[in-house]
């Protein structure tokens, strides 16, 4: 199973559009919203996990190329400063991909990266400031 995180940006002449529904029906994909702010008649982001066979995300991204929609890699990401942290949990209240979690019984909060969207809850919700955000430039679709 191959699977990408990705902003996508719809044109307003195509936010309209049930561009996603073909994604799942003629692509074999499935996906994950992280984040949306569509607007009918206006332009529209979409933050999600896109998931399928390698073949089916490629063919899907050509896609969604051929009918506008802008496609950009999550090019931030969340890293942990080990340092800070003090294993409070208040992080894993707030992650809605479960990224952050305790493990249990020994109460240790866990960071699993790969399983990150770079939502940045937990960077606003961390008291000891431990979540910190980076940058990629050199992320790929």
């Amino acid at each position: 199973m191959y699977a990408r995180m990705l902003v996508l940006r719809f044109p307003k002449d195509i936010v309209d559009k049930p561009i996603i529904t073909y994604l799942v029906r003629d692509y074999n994909l499935t996906f994950n919203i992280l984040k949306a702010q569509i607007y009918p008649r206006k332009e529209g982001m979409l933050v999600l996990e896109l998931r399928g066979s390698k073949r089916d995300y490629d063919k899907g991204i050509k896609f969604l190329k051929q009918v506008g929609v802008v496609i950009e890699p999550v090019a931030q990401g969340i890293r942990r400063d080990d340092d800070r942290c003090y294993q409070c949990g208040a992080c894993t209240a707030v992650c809605p991909t479960g990224a952050l979690r305790i493990k249990r019984p020994e109460m240790a909060v866990l960071f699993e990266s790969e399983r990150c969207s770079a939502c940045e809850l937990c960077v606003k919700t961390c008291p000891a400031r431990a979540m910190i955000v980076t940058f990629d430039k050199t992320l790929a679709l």
